[in-house]
């Protein structure tokens, strides 16, 4: 009786149940498992793939190889309509109020910091999925200049003035203490309470 149960556990022969230890192969398996994607790697993905669908979706479709600037430039404000971020009209009489005391019908837009996130993440993923970087859209200065725009009027808009954060040299920077949010620069934490607003086609 002891040997039987003694080859139960051991992994002998006729251990129809109980723990048997793992083989070589099964370790090997387990190496090979595909690490679970960064949320940035996510949500870069699901970005690129947005952005495809939108181009499918014209009329006529836009291959991505045609893709331009301007193709870019419509993108960004076809997710106006989805936006969270409450953007002032000048004749509102709350324009320039950062903390407006009643509600109004100033249009909804997509904050700032999220468009800026999303070209970043767009603009890598194009040279992932094979574009050349001479040739890269989101990297093209008429969304450099469309965004500058973007922050500028909001910021009026919200009075909120726009402060840009100081570089901390790398000599003082501490170990350990890398950007995170898998490269998405500074800025992450403002950009991360805004991208969950843009829209992303099912």
């Amino acid at each position: 009786m002891s040997l039987e149960r003694g080859k139960e556990f051991s992994g002998g022969e006729g251990s129809s149940s109980g723990y048997s230890s793992p083989s070589p192969t099964d370790h090997h398996d387990q190496q090979q498992q595909p690490a679970t994607p960064s949320r940035y790697e996510s949500q870069k993905r699901r970005d690129w793939n947005t952005f495809g669908q939108y181009l499918k979706n014209q009329r006529p479709p836009v291959p991505l190889s045609q893709c331009n600037y301007s193709h870019v430039l419509e993108f960004l404000r076809y997710l106006d309509q989805f936006g969270k971020t409450k953007v002032h009209l000048q004749g509102c009489m709350f324009y320039g109020q950062p903390e407006p005391p009643a509600p109004c019908t100033c249009p909804l837009r997509q904050a700032w910091g999220s468009l800026d996130a999303l070209i970043g993440r767009l603009r890598a993923a194009y040279e992932e999925n094979g574009g050349a970087p001479e040739s890269n859209p989101f990297a093209s200065g008429a969304i450099r200049v469309y965004l500058r725009e973007v922050r500028e009027c909001q910021a009026k808009a919200r009075g909120i003035p726009y402060k840009k954060k100081k570089k901390k040299s790398t000599a003082t920077t501490p170990s350990g203490s890398s950007s995170r949010g898998g490269g998405e620069g500074p800025g992450n934490s403002d950009r991360d309470s805004s991208t969950s607003s843009i829209m992303h086609f099912s």
